[in-house]
């Protein structure tokens, strides 16, 4: 127990988490030198390529530090905003952090909102200065951003480089000294909590769990709490970098146990692990339930498939727990689900793993968040509205709330003015603006969180050169004057591209989906009017032209009524054509909606 240690890695996007972890397994030997590659513990092919991390990963190394053996448990974890319920998770299963900043860029948004994640759950907060290779970097100016920020003093700062392998050394005997070793008893009953989940084809379901209270050992009868389903442990062990079977896990460790589980409803993030035998009196305190932020319908491209794209979705569920979907059928794709994401990259994400891992492709809806409606008659009872089409109809309608957020954006002070304008464009309300530096400014705003679904962060980078960082709360709903907006094609609605938008605004953006979508639309050989309308009032209108087909490129001169017969004769057919004519709609215009403003 006194020589185990527990720790993360938390810090804003790009700030070199993954790389310094790489160091760290080459330095505890953990990693030969064979196996290295960049970003070691990234096991997924899009992970690589985009030079993110998606998933949480844990780890065990063994270092010796004056002559004593210690094994240290790792957990690397995301830096994006949209992945924050991973890193929520890491957290704690942890007894300390290593909080990096950046040398070259200083404290960021996420850095801040990390940190107050780990000082909720008492961690040990060990300050990593890194990149400090660069030619750019400021050690001096961001070492008083941490001192400020922490209230530690300057020689609790460790100097280091991911790239070089500076002070990693340095960083493994602060870890030893500074976070305090776990605490429980191996004596008491079993008691383990469920951090993550995996699914392997061969092996079933396999879940990582940090033991709290008491020994796990092979081949014991083990009861999940939430479910109550009892269970052998065929296999148990600590995870290096592939699996390492044990026989025994104790109390403070980390560790994966496989038990034969198929269906992906057994095992809950967040579940407690305990003995059949001596089952411990109650489980751990799990995790909050996920928020979802952003809502969209995921359909299979052919309806066959739908069972298929279900089973595909519990598989990814397991491994990503911050998913959330529900069936829902529409009128125009068929079945599918009502999906909730944490924000557009984890939605972009989800759509490409299904793709890659599951081999299924799928329309993706316009995304949109949950609003509240209440009743003229029932004005105290809230209904939920996940999507557009749910709206009930407006004569009976007394209020609809829409969810709120706090935002914070730390920038350089040159481009404040340009972030106001974009936030007050997005409806927002500016609270409180503070000088972080001489040159950095922290800007707090309210805002709808419909607003920053689409494309708000991608116009924030833009307008200020990539110099502002984002982060966001949620703080609940209030009321606001929306109202449906409906597109129809050929006079037929289009539920999937029904949205909820500002009265304000609802003008303006539907002569801009009409136009965009004219221009995604291919030509047909009868003509499609586009129209966008509010309720029964049309407010915008595109015609698609019809393509002409040349009926009388066979006639060579001759009479004019032969001509003339053919040309009505196609007119009529025309007309024919119009009243059945079904439009369809490409996937790019569902997307290329979302991106007005481009």
């Amino acid at each position: 127990m006194k020589q185990i240690r527990n720790f993360c890695i938390i810090a804003h996007i790009d700030h070199g988490k993954s790389t310094l972890a790489d160091r760290l397994l080459q330095e505890t030997g953990t990693i030969s030198e064979r196996e290295m590659k960049d970003q070691a513990l990234d096991d997924m092919d899009l992970e690589r390529e985009r030079g993110i991390t998606i998933k949480s990963h844990a780890i065990q190394m063994d270092y010796n530090y004056k002559g004593d053996d210690y094994i240290l448990n790792l957990i690397d974890t995301p830096g994006h905003v949209d992945f924050s319920y991973e890193v929520s998770r890491s957290i704690v299963a942890c007894e300390g952090a290593l909080l990096i900043v950046d040398a070259t860029q200083g404290i960021e948004a996420q850095t801040i909102s990390n940190l107050y994640l780990a000082i909720e759950n008492d961690l040990e907060i060990i300050p990593v200065l890194n990149k400090m290779d660069l030619p750019s970097a400021m050690p001096e100016e961001v070492s008083d951003q941490i001192v400020d920020l922490i209230g530690c003093s300057l020689d609790d700062i460790i100097p280091s480089s991911g790239k070089t392998g500076l002070g990693v050394n340095d960083i493994l005997e602060a870890v030893i000294e500074k976070i305090p070793a776990p605490s429980g008893d191996e004596s008491a009953p079993l008691q383990a909590m469920i951090f993550d989940s995996v699914f392997n084809s061969f092996r079933g379901i396999i879940a990582y769990y940090r033991v709290v209270n008491g020994i796990l050992k092979k081949g014991q009868k083990v009861k999940f709490f939430n479910t109550g389903s009892t269970y052998n442990a065929d296999e148990i062990g600590v995870l290096k970098m592939g699996l390492h079977p044990k026989n025994e896990v104790k109390a403070g460790d980390v560790g994966y146990i496989i038990s034969g589980i198929k269906q992906a409803k057994e095992v809950k993030v967040g579940d407690t692990i305990t003995e059949v035998d001596r089952p411990c009196e109650k489980s751990i305190i799990g995790f909050e339930d996920v928020k979802p932020m952003v809502f969209a319908g995921i359909y299979p491209v052919d309806t066959e498939d739908y069972e298929e794209l279900r089973y595909s979705m519990e598989k990814l569920q397991l491994n990503d727990s911050s998913l959330v979907f529900e069936p829902e059928s529409s009128v125009a794709l068929g079945f599918g689900f009502r999906c909730g994401f944490l924000g557009m990259l984890h939605m972009e994400i989800i759509q490409e793993r299904l793709e890659r891992e599951f081999n299924m492709t799928v329309i993706t809806t316009v995304p949109n968040v949950s609003y509240k409606a209440y009743l003229s008659k029932e004005p105290e009872q809230e209904n939920i509205v996940n999507n557009p089409s749910e709206l009930p109809d407006p004569s009976g309608l007394e209020k609809i709330e829409e969810p709120y957020i706090n935002a914070q954006v730390i920038t350089k002070s040159e481009y404040i003015g340009s972030i106001m304008n974009l936030c007050i464009e997005k409806r927002g309300e500016l609270k409180n603006q503070v000088y972080l530096t001489q040159d950095r400014v922290e800007i707090t705003f309210e805002m709808p969180l419909a607003e920053i679904v689409f494309d708000f962060y991608d116009r924030l980078k833009t307008v200020s050169r990539g110099y502002a960082s984002f982060d966001y709360q949620p703080i609940g709903y209030r009321q606001s004057n929306l109202i449906k907006l409906d597109l129809l094609l050929n006079s037929e609605q289009v539920d999937a591209l029904s949205a909820l938008v500002h009265r304000n605004n609802a003008y303006d953006l539907g002569k801009r989906i009409c136009l965009k979508l004219k221009e995604l639309i291919p030509r047909q050989q009868f003509e499609i009017p586009i129209q966008a309308a509010i309720g029964a009032k049309i407010i915008a209108r595109e015609t698609i032209k019809a393509l002409r087909k040349d009926v009388t490129a066979k006639c060579y001169g001759g009479d004019i009524t032969r001509k003339r017969k053919l040309l009505e004769k196609q007119k009529a057919g025309k007309k024919r054509m119009r009243q059945v004519g079904r439009v369809e709609v490409p996937q790019e215009a569902f997307l290329a909606v979302l991106k007005l403003n481009d």
